[in-house]
């Protein structure tokens, strides 16, 4: 039991969904042997939901399905007209009071936050999304309107509470996931274990990579501060890198547990290759790659990106760009260093826009593409280790860090071309 235990203190979140995809193969089996009704299809999501977060979360489960609840019943008996704005404000009111709680304790009173408690924030955040995501669905006259109540009662619930998607998401619409559960008997996709074994070849390697990573930097972290600005700087870009590969683990274990009920199949590619890749938040390669702030934006987790163009970006008719940073501070925690990492993004975004405009007439010769190239992906990389840096560690220690080993100079250079052109 000792490596258990070790296994579910130092990576959490790892071990719930590792320990949740033998029950989302146990779906699929079922699903796709007709053992499994409709009904009883989404009865298994749900309560696998509710279970993993009793087991997970304890008392704060509640978080989750108080707001299920209220969700249901606002869908249920308003106007599909009127749901959205409902739907908005109480989630966010009631996800705020929770991130604001936990400032209150961690700043004012010095008490350290509850494991728990923070995990359920993150699902609640991932709740977020899929409740607003219905909620504009039925404004623009998606599935859910054309359900009674009696029938969409339950899909809803399944959706809110889906077990592969309560922890790490990532975001899937509402007609997707009720394609996939009405569907996966009649046209099951093909058996997931050679996926599963990929994805998690590749998360045990991120894993490595990153804890290799990190003893390197604690080895080195007596030498900040007092060695060059080079010497400097790259520690604190590979600080960022520690932080990015988290989230890329994350993402990918997350990917395996959807993959294994059968959910982000998208066809085939050969006879003998099927493509997982329809539900997936990112990819370490295609992002790290990124020769541009705004390119890096829209690729770093990209079921969040998307529901952040569609719930601000696209609805906003002034400022759209500085407006869907503003609430992706609200909707992490409104911390000092998310307030400071994300409007710098915001600058950084506004300043790649301009500077490609700006330069891309000029640069004729390959030569001077290439440059350019390697140039801008260098900036990519230092302006999102601030970026990453301010918003992970949260507090005024973050932007002492940056200070001091100047690294805070990239972003700064972002923001000043802005008034230059």
């Amino acid at each position: 039991m000792e490596p258990i235990q070790w296994l579910c203190e130092q990576h959490p979140f790892l071990t719930y969904q590792c320990f949740s995809i033998p029950f989302a193969l146990l779906f699929y089996v079922l699903a796709k042997q007709g053992c499994l009704s409709l009904t009883y299809r989404y009865l298994f999501l749900a309560s696998g939901g509710c279970i993993l977060a009793i087991v997970t979360m304890g008392v704060y489960s509640l978080l989750l399905l108080i707001s299920t609840v209220i969700f249901v019943l606002l869908v249920c008996s308003l106007s599909p007209e009127r749901v959205h704005p409902w739907v908005f404000g109480l989630q966010m009111g009631w996800q705020t009071f929770w991130h604001l709680l936990i400032q209150y304790r961690e700043y004012y009173l010095n008490e350290p936050t509850d494991s728990r408690l923070l995990l359920s924030m993150s699902s609640l955040m991932l709740l977020t999304q899929r409740v607003t995501s219905v909620s504009m669905d039925l404004q623009d006259g998606g599935r859910v309107t054309l359900m009674t109540q009696c029938r969409v009662f339950l899909p809803l619930i399944s959706y809110a509470l889906n077990f592969t998607a309560l922890l790490g998401g990532p975001l899937s619409s509402f007609d997707q996931f009720v394609d996939f559960v009405e569907q996966i008997t009649i046209s099951p996709p093909p058996q997931p274990l050679s996926v599963i074994s990929y994805k998690g070849f590749q998360v045990l390697s991120l894993e490595w990579a990153r804890n290799y990573l990190t003893r390197l930097l604690r080895d080195n972290a007596s030498s900040l501060s007092v060695s060059n600005v080079l010497t400097d700087v790259l520690w604190i870009w590979g600080l960022a890198v520690v932080l990015r590969i988290r989230y890329y683990s994350h993402w990918k274990i997350s990917e395996c547990l959807n993959n294994a009920a059968g959910l982000g199949f998208r066809g085939m590619v050969r006879e003998d290759s099927p493509n997982w890749s329809g539900l997936s938040d990112g990819d370490l390669w295609t992002t790290e790659m990124s020769c541009q702030v705004s390119e890096f934006a829209r690729r770093w987790n990209g079921t969040t990106a998307t529901w952040l163009r569609r719930l601000v970006f696209q609805r906003c008719k002034t400022t759209p760009l500085v407006m869907t940073f503003g609430f992706s501070i609200w909707w992490h925690g409104i911390h000092l260093g998310q307030f400071v990492g994300f409007l710098l993004w915001a600058a950084a975004v506004r300043a790649d826009y301009q500077m490609h405009k700006y330069l891309k007439p000029k640069l004729t010769s390959t030569r001077r593409r290439l440059v350019r190239t390697c140039l801008c992906w260098l900036n990519t990389q230092m302006v999102m280790a601030c970026v990453v840096i301010a918003i992970e560690l949260r507090s005024t220690s973050s932007l002492k860090i940056l200070g001091l080993t100047y690294t805070g100079v990239f972003p700064l250079l972002n923001v000043l071309f802005i008034f230059i052109v």
